[in-house]
């Protein structure tokens, strides 16, 4: 016998919100910086041509494919975040959105991501610590601490991830962001880089190159996957490597199947870029 036919969500029952989908297009003009394919959303005091000029620095380190050493740690200082498991239109306002189930929340799409480097022959740690559980105050203090650790045993690690997911709400809807890639729907991404503030991010020029980068290898290969780069003053341990970015894989309102899809494509955009330079 064939598969069942999907089933068509019914209407939302009552005391349910409803869940929207979204495309976020790339920007132009303004506060958009061009990057390849992609753009960055300049939201710094610091001009256009400065942000193009770190942009297009290209990588800071040298990624070894085939090395057996760590080249990559991927980790959630938001651990317990997580999605929608049915695709059904609407949402449970008593879900909190956070499980502490690896297998449902952040740490099922960093793996997603980390199949795809470690297929590609670079190697690629997951630290799967829940940050954020039983106390959310003082995640990135914990995550800050991990990543040393990491840094400190695997001085090779030149890369480190901090896989999240984004919530978009307004007026009790929660909001998806999704692109349709390959035919298949996947949850949209974005990258978060940190500008300097006071000394706190001295390199973050060269993590702004990676994360143009990046930003280009996964739009180029898969067109409509990534919101701009958002360019901004935070900080998310972004001090600890060159190669230190933020992530937002899809939204609260996403599935974890749409989420995981976009962690394989984001990986392996990734792998590209590593392994082809580009």
């Amino acid at each position: 016998p064939g598969e069942e036919p999907a089933a068509t969500p019914g209407p939302r029952p009552e005391g349910m919100g409803e869940v929207e989908a979204a495309h976020y297009g790339q920007g132009s003009g303004g506060v958009y910086v061009p990057c390849g394919a992609g753009t960055i959303k300049n939201c710094t005091g610091l001009s256009a041509a400065e942000v193009a000029e770190a942009a297009g620095a290209g990588l800071p380190f040298a990624i070894e494919p085939g090395s057996d050493e760590p080249q990559v740690l991927i980790m959630h200082t938001h651990a317990t975040e997580s999605y929608e498991l049915e695709d059904n239109g609407w949402y449970d306002p008593e879900y909190t959105a956070r499980r502490t189930d690896t297998a449902l929340n952040m740490a099922a799409v960093g793996a997603r991501i980390a199949e795809q480097l470690n297929a590609a022959g670079i190697v690629t740690l997951q630290d799967t610590t829940l940050h954020d559980y039983p106390s959310y105050n003082g995640s990135y203090e914990r995550s800050n601490a991990t990543v040393r650790a990491y840094l400190e045993k695997y001085p090779s690690i030149k890369v480190v991830l901090d896989v999240h997911r984004d919530a978009i709400e307004y007026d009790g809807k929660r909001v998806k962001a999704v692109a349709e890639v390959e035919g298949r729907q996947a949850a949209q991404v974005m990258i978060i880089c940190g500008a300097d503030k006071n000394g706190n991010l001295p390199n973050f020029k060269k993590n702004l190159g990676f994360a143009a980068a990046w930003e280009n290898a996964m739009e180029s290969r898969y067109p409509g996957l990534t919101r701009p780069v958002l360019f901004d003053y935070r900080y998310y341990n972004q001090d600890l490597t060159t190669g230190s970015l933020l992530i937002e894989m899809g939204s609260h309102g996403n599935t974890l199947a749409e989420a995981q899809y976009a962690g394989e494509l984001v990986g392996r955009a990734l792998a590209g870029l590593f392994t082809e330079g580009a």
